[in-house]
């Protein structure tokens, strides 16, 4: 029995060696193949050095190479973080500007924010203050208004017969006015009846074309003392007169209150009458002759047309009414003549 139990017990021992021998064998066939799957998988940098001399396949140089492969990983890693900082570094520099803009704006639309707030309340002031002027303005209008009514229904109540003495009073001096002129031109119709007639021939008038005489005294008929007969043509005429004006047949200037013939401003024209003719407010010379004929013939003294031409007729008229209301015969229209009248 104590030698089964002996041999028993060195064959346990030798399995327990087999088992251990094995179990060393398989770990070391693993890191072996683990090790040549990791020199597969590291790509292969080869030096200038190692491609001129390749040398052996010892394990020397196998420590050389895996030494040269480590330092260029750890420079890949190195360019690698760089270039990762790198990059972050911008993205933080765009944050910053981004933040730095966005800051701005929102400074921007806060002061702008503040601007619309602060001039609202100054329009609000400046509103308030406008209206509390117009009001008081309109106040003192509507105060003026009412005061202008009172005053003038006092106006009305304190002047109404202060208006009525001063109007009866100066309508009283108008009609007593109109009854001198009335006498007086009745008064001079008969006291000068007598020399004018003896002064013309017995009473017979003519008409004259000459006012050189001691009749045509005075301001009123130096138009006529001073009248000669002008020949000029026309570009003459346009340059000395500014106003010159075609009425029947014949060229007329304006000059001093008076209408005169342009003698050459036309050579064809031919005037029946050449002397001046006193033009009331400015009227043309046909106008002026139509108001002067029809007043005469409203006297009485001409019963020809009214047409407008100081012609013969028309000038015998003048001549016969001016003769019986002692005034210079000049046969003509003129400044007394007209007064006399009553066209001027």
């Amino acid at each position: 029995m104590g030698k089964r139990e002996n041999h028993g017990g060195k064959i346990m021992k030798r399995v327990l060696y087999s088992v251990c021998i094995g179990s060393l064998a398989l770990a070391l066939t693993a890191g072996a193949a683990q090790d040549k799957r990791s020199e597969r998988a590291r790509p292969q940098h080869r030096t200038a050095n190692v491609h001129a001399t390749r040398p052996a396949n010892t394990g020397a140089t196998m420590s050389a190479h895996r030494n040269v492969s480590a330092a260029q990983y750890r420079q890949r890693s190195s360019s690698a973080v760089v270039k990762h900082n790198t990059g972050l570094r911008a993205v933080r520099e765009r944050n910053v500007a981004r933040n730095e803009r966005m800051r701005e704006r929102n400074s921007q639309e806060f002061r702008a924010r503040s601007n619309v707030a602060v001039n609202r309340d100054r329009n609000l002031a400046v509103t308030r203050t406008r209206n509390d002027v117009n009001r008081y303005r309109n106040t003192n209008e509507s105060r003026a208004r009412n005061s202008v009514a009172v005053n003038r229904e006092r106006n009305f109540a304190v002047n109404r017969t202060r208006n009525a003495e001063v109007n009866r009073a100066r309508n009283a001096n108008e009609f007593r006015g109109r009854n001198n002129v009335a006498i007086n031109r009745n008064r001079n119709f008969a006291v000068n009846r007598t020399s004018n007639a003896a002064y013309y021939r017995g009473g017979k008038v003519r008409i004259t074309n000459n006012w050189r005489g001691e009749a045509f005294r005075g301001q009123r008929y130096a138009a006529f003392r001073n009248y000669n007969r002008q020949w000029h043509d026309r570009s003459w005429w346009r340059s000395h007169y500014d106003r010159i004006i075609f009425v029947n047949n014949g060229w007329y200037y304006w000059n001093a209150g008076y209408w005169f013939p342009a003698w050459g401003y036309a050579p064809s024209v031919s005037y029946v009458y050449d002397g001046p003719i006193y033009a009331y407010n400015g009227w043309t010379p046909d106008r002026v002759t139509v108001g002067v004929q029809e007043q005469l013939a409203r006297a009485g003294y001409y019963d020809g047309p009214i047409d407008g031409v100081l012609g013969p007729m028309t000038r015998e008229a003048i001549a016969a009414f001016q003769a019986d209301n002692g005034l210079a015969v000049t046969s003509a229209i003129d400044e007394p003549t007209l007064a006399t009248l009553g066209v001027a």
